[in-house]
């Protein structure tokens, strides 16, 4: 019911985040979005080598939202149709080995959708709108 307060790094953080994402560009919210997916995962595979199935459980979760509720709701139905569809299928099939590997406790279906989110942020980074310094001043 009440909410526990935040203790001064954790409050950092979510104020560092809540910037980041305030200040992004719709590109950088999906950046945001594949490290924040990356992140967990690791987290995930490092409680899994330890045996904490708490965090493994939680992590693992989180993980899933982000690519479900994040990355893939953040498809867009303009242009490339199958494109579209590919990217929503390839975050249906990450979040499916993601439940696997919960399931299952086992780490090979955490190593594929790490490397997978690896190869896609890779790619995202590479497509990158190019931005000019002087784009934004006025004359």
């Amino acid at each position: 019911m009440f909410a526990l307060p935040l203790q001064p790094i954790d409050h950092y953080r979510h104020v560092d985040t809540a910037t980041a994402v305030s200040q992004a560009s719709p590109h950088q919210l999906v950046m945001l979005l594949l490290d924040g997916a990356m992140a967990a995962i690791l987290q995930a595979r490092h409680a899994l080598a330890t045996g904490d199935t708490e965090t493994r459980i939680a992590t693992l979760s989180k993980a899933m939202r982000i690519i479900d509720e994040g990355l893939k709701a953040s498809v867009e139905s303009e242009g490339d149709a199958s494109l579209a569809e590919n990217l929503r299928s390839l975050y249906d099939h990450m979040v499916s080995r993601l439940f696997i590997a919960n399931l299952h406790v086992s780490d090979v279906p955490l190593a594929e959708v790490a490397r997978l989110l690896g190869d896609l942020r890779s790619t995202w980074a590479e497509i990158a709108p190019v931005t000019h310094p002087r784009a934004n001043l006025q004359a």
